[in-house]
């Protein structure tokens, strides 16, 4: 029985012939990380809008969720109703907030095949 499992129990015998596996494993998460980096990037470019009050308050966010610019209708604002147009404002970022998640999500399940890593987005 000497002569058998000379490997030590690994598949493909000694001398690391094995890993061959792993080496390849490791190289594919090495491009989806640089793949996940491309696309961070690229999102961060993206342009995103959200609105409120039947189009009234429109909110242009990019892909990293920072607030680019607001635009308002003219005929939203009433000097008598601050309120009102203060929570359209938010209801508009908010939107576009969800969206620009909504889109990087939906990119990041193109490039994993649906698999959510965490920490990513």
């Amino acid at each position: 029985m000497s002569g058998e499992g000379g490997g030590g129990g690994f598949p493909g015998g000694g001398g690391g012939g094995g890993f061959g596996g792993l080496g390849d494993l490791l190289q594919q998460a090495s491009r989806i990380k640089e793949r996940i980096s491309e696309m961070q990037n690229e999102l961060a470019n993206k342009k995103v809008d959200g609105t409120s009050g039947g189009g009234m308050v429109t909110a242009t966010v990019n892909g990293k969720g920072e607030l680019l610019a607001i635009k308002l209708e003219k005929n939203i604002v009433d000097p008598s109703d601050i309120e009102m147009l203060q929570d359209l404002i938010v209801a508009a970022v908010n939107d576009a907030g969800r969206r620009s998640r909504d889109a990087a999500q939906e990119e990041m399940s193109k490039l994993t095949g649906g698999i959510k890593i965490p920490g990513i987005f």
